[in-house]
């Protein structure tokens, strides 16, 4: 079907379009949960986590915004401007996936995440072009926030499977990587591909016209002006989204603290363990699985809700009280004991989830002009990886002087930090009044 952009698009082909980011987000929900814990299987020091994580924000970094400005120059027939993009890294990602679980030592499981990141990189950064470019404005809530869907739908099911592979798969290799990891990188090696080819084949890009083309294609191609693209996007910033990038450096910061030592604060909290206790260690990365696809759960419900008061209220009201939920539930998550009651506070955090995977970005859209949508993505996905790498440069010396090294402590600095966000997040002046208009 050819999906004309000045035409709105039915529930189904919204969703359609977006269920490669299903796959994106299953690769995404292994990430946080399970590898801090396969570098912990292969005896990583828990100071040196955050740089052994320096993969996720220095490939971010420097691979969302050269892919966003080249794919601003790309046009494949049969495959549209975007979707070139999606398949690489689907392919890569799937790769990575499938390989991931036999890594017999710490370096190698360093330098397989790289290639993963590098992967889905390639194939999330082009994908809200994809929405900017195909959906009519009014609906650019919906598909930014179907995003959000998919999100909580592929975390939820990666965090569940650890859980559930780890009832029924018992041993560990010679390694020391539990048998049950095998069966969740399967399932998401298989999901990677299979979503985004869902995707690729079911949506096709609007055309652009002879005159369009003719523009693209007079444009100089290469690494080189893509770089000068960028630097110049950046020098042309609405002063909205330079607002919005000290809101993520408060968030993304959080976040990272957030999927690093969750599983470490659950082990203390609830089991009084640390990672040198294997057996009750493995119990709490269970766990984790379970705790972390809870929220997600609460993201894919409350992503509809989102959709609905997107209509009714300004992006940065709505924005500022989710972060507000997230800052409530991380300053209370470390003080509960209870493995049950852990899942109560994690629906603040679970809303939150849902607008940042979507709500921002409806920001960006009302200020940025749509030929260079590509290119601001890519910035925007700047602000993400930037504090990322902030804070795996700065946070082992900040646990390691300020907080004791007790996992506990990170957590409440990250809820403290997402305090900071709600508050940043309400200086942010913009045109906008009410979200997709």
């Amino acid at each position: 079907m050819k999906i004309d952009p000045r035409i709105a698009m039915t529930l189904r082909q919204i969703m359609l379009m977006n269920f490669g980011f299903f796959g994106i987000q299953y690769s995404f929900g292994l990430q946080q949960t399970a590898i801090t814990p396969v570098f912990s299987f292969l005896n990583a020091d828990p100071g040196s986590i955050p740089l052994l994580h320096m993969a996720g924000p220095v490939t971010g970094l420097i691979v969302q915004p050269i892919i966003g400005a080249l794919s601003d120059r790309t046009w494949v027939n049969g495959l549209g401007r975007r979707r070139p993009y999606f398949l690489i890294g689907a392919i890569g990602c799937s790769l990575c996936l499938f390989l991931y679980p036999h890594v017999t030592a710490l370096w190698m499981a360093v330098l397989l995440l790289w290639m993963l990141d590098i992967s889905n990189n390639t194939a999330m950064e082009p994908y809200r072009a994809f929405i900017a470019d195909t959906l009519p404005e009014r609906q650019q809530p919906t598909g930014f926030l179907m995003q959000s869907v998919f999100t909580g739908l592929g975390i939820t099911l990666a965090n569940v499977s650890l859980y559930v592979f780890q009832q029924f798969i018992g041993g560990t290799t010679e390694s020391g990587i539990p048998y049950w990891v095998f069966g969740s990188f399967y399932v998401g090696a298989v999901c990677s591909i299979g979503s985004i080819l869902i995707s690729v084949f079911s949506t096709r890009e609007h055309r652009p016209s002879d005159e369009e083309l003719a523009a693209m294609r007079a444009q100089p191609r290469g690494l080189v002006p893509a770089v000068k693209d960028i630097i110049s996007a950046i020098k042309d910033m609405p002063k909205p989204l330079w607002q919005l990038a000290l809101v993520y450096l408060f968030q993304w910061y959080a976040m990272f603290i957030y999927w690093q030592y969750v599983t470490h604060s659950i082990a203390k909290s609830v089991w009084g363990a640390t990672p040198d206790n294997k057996a009750v260690y493995e119990q709490a990365v269970g766990w984790t699985g379970l705790v972390n696809g809870w929220y997600n759960i609460v993201t894919f419900i409350s992503a509809f809700g989102l959709m609905w008061l997107a209509r009714r209220y300004s992006a940065k009201q709505v924005h500022a009280f989710a972060l507000s939920l997230a800052a409530a539930a991380l300053l209370i998550f470390p003080h509960i004991g209870n493995k049950y009651l852990l899942f109560v506070p994690m629906i603040g955090f679970g809303i939150a989830w849902a607008s940042i995977m979507g709500v921002p970005f409806l920001i960006a859209v009302a200020e940025i002009p749509k030929a260079r949508y590509g290119v601001y993505m890519g910035i925007i996905n700047m602000m993400i990886v930037v504090p990322m790498l902030i804070e795996t440069l700065t946070f082992g010396w900040i646990y390691r002087t300020f907080l004791g090294t007790n996992p506990t402590h990170a957590i409440t600095f990250a809820g403290l930090l997402m305090v900071c966000a709600a508050l940043a997040t309400l200086r942010i002046r913009t045109k906008q009044t009410a979200l997709g208009t």
